[in-house]
């Protein structure tokens, strides 16, 4: 039987896709092309805001109209939030939740046998375990990505995800060592660590986040890059011990959601902006040419001119070296959505205009302090104008001319322009 696969949302969904297909291809399956049709269709979703789940909606409506046979599975955090009897899911067939996942072949074989909409949710308890996942690879991608942590006990106000992922849940050292040398053993030579509260990582099993990362760091030669953060774990020790490994890529995805105090208080948020300013430049003392990325949300309920201002102010300053900036979107279940002062989508699209501006000038200027600098780059692919592409290990897109054999290798390149968005240079060595 053919299989095919949708991914929405974050980097612990693409991994947790992988880990899907991978079960399904060991007992048979193979995956389907993207315009073929297919016996099953998997959509992994988002549940993050309602504009995630309402991508998701469209997503289904599509796959029906234009492959009516298909079994639908929908997976993922807006399946785990959904009681499986909403209207706009009608053309789904089978609903699994996040907790389910490792049954996937077996209720596969019950909608087989039954030929009836299948509903499998399990809701989370404090004492749930981590679920390993074993992937080895990930098809067609030069970066692999490994999931370490699950589950959040934060409860920002605006977020359901606690709620379809439950409480922090960590792997063991083991298997971070383990996947990290397997992953080195099939020719990857950068992996992304990433969980949905990664700073969290141990603390439910008396560990540190450093001792997770370093120990990925130990396990192989190949880089380890951080995906996004919490920003209060990131202690001065912490980023000292990182910065003890050779293979750790500088780069912080420190989620901000906003530069003023008064909306961070309100969005239940655990730090400050003092807090946060702290944080960055410990980072910028510890690493010589680290870069700080991060979100920002606009509207949010609540927020006054003055809050908005203050936010622009504080993402100008810091230099940050990109910003995911995205208007508040109201989240049904959330504290937030029932909080006072709700902003008209119009305000918030003009202020999302306003902070991607005050991005881009920090963008800019971050890449220009890149020129000039000689660089280890990760050839990753070639693009449509012939150019190879890869990254450095703050993440700086770079472009070069190279060729087919550097693909999949680190070579270093000095940095002669930007175009603002990305860097240029030229190959100086390799290997």
């Amino acid at each position: 039987m053919k299989v095919k696969i949708f991914t929405l949302g974050c980097k612990v969904n693409q991994f947790e896709s992988q880990a899907i297909i991978d079960t399904l291809t060991k007992k048979g399956y193979c995956t389907a092309d993207e315009k073929e049709s297919a016996d099953v269709t998997i959509i992994n979703s988002c549940a993050v805001t309602a504009a995630s789940e309402s991508k998701a909606v469209k997503l289904i409506n599509r796959i029906r109209r234009e492959d009516p046979e298909t079994v639908i599975l929908l997976t993922g955090c807006m399946a785990q939030t959904q009681n499986g009897e909403e209207k706009r899911l009608k053309d789904v067939d089978i609903i699994l939740g996040n907790k389910r996942r490792s049954d996937i072949v077996k209720v596969l074989e019950d909608y087989f046998r039954e030929q009836h909409k299948i509903t499998y949710i399990e809701p989370y308890g404090k004492n749930d375990e981590y679920e390993n996942l074993a992937v080895s690879d990930f098809s067609n991608r030069t970066r692999a990505f490994l999931k370490i942590e699950d589950g959040c006990n934060r409860f920002c106000s605006y977020c359901i995800i606690p709620y379809a992922r439950g409480r922090v849940r960590s792997c063991s050292l083991e298997y971070i060592r383990d996947e990290v040398k397997a992953f080195a053993a099939n020719g990857y030579k950068e992996i992304v660590i990433v969980g949905i509260n990664l700073s969290c990582y141990g603390s439910d099993i008396g560990i540190s986040f450093s001792d997770g990362i370093v120990t990925a760091c130990n396990a192989a030669d190949v880089r380890i890059r951080l995906g996004s953060l919490e920003p209060e774990s990131m202690t001065l020790e912490t980023l000292k011990k990182f910065a003890s490994c050779e293979n750790f890529c500088p780069q912080f995805h420190l989620s901000l959601q906003s530069g003023c105090d008064a909306t961070l208080k309100r969005m239940n948020r655990h730090y400050t902006t003092a807090d946060y300013e702290k944080i960055v430049n410990d980072i910028h003392s510890v690493f010589e040419n680290a870069a700080i990325t991060t979100d920002v949300m606009v509207g949010f309920a609540g927020e006054t001119d003055e809050d908005f201002e203050k936010s622009v102010a504080f993402v100008e300053k810091t230099g940050f070296s990109k910003v995911h900036v995205f208007p508040y979107s109201r989240r049904q279940g959330t504290a937030a959505d029932r909080a006072p002062n709700q902003i008209p989508e119009n305000v918030k699209k003009e202020r999302a205009a306003i902070m991607t501006c005050a991005a881009k000038r920090s963008r800019e200027k971050f890449l220009n302090s890149q020129i000039g600098r000689v660089e280890p780059v990760l050839i990753e692919t070639r693009n449509r104008n012939g150019k190879y592409e890869g990254y450095t290990p703050n993440y700086t897109l770079v472009y070069t001319d190279a060729d087919e054999s550097m693909i999949n290798k680190v070579v270093n390149v000095k940095l002669l322009s930007t175009d603002g968005e990305s860097c240029f240079g030229n190959i100086v060595s390799t290997g």
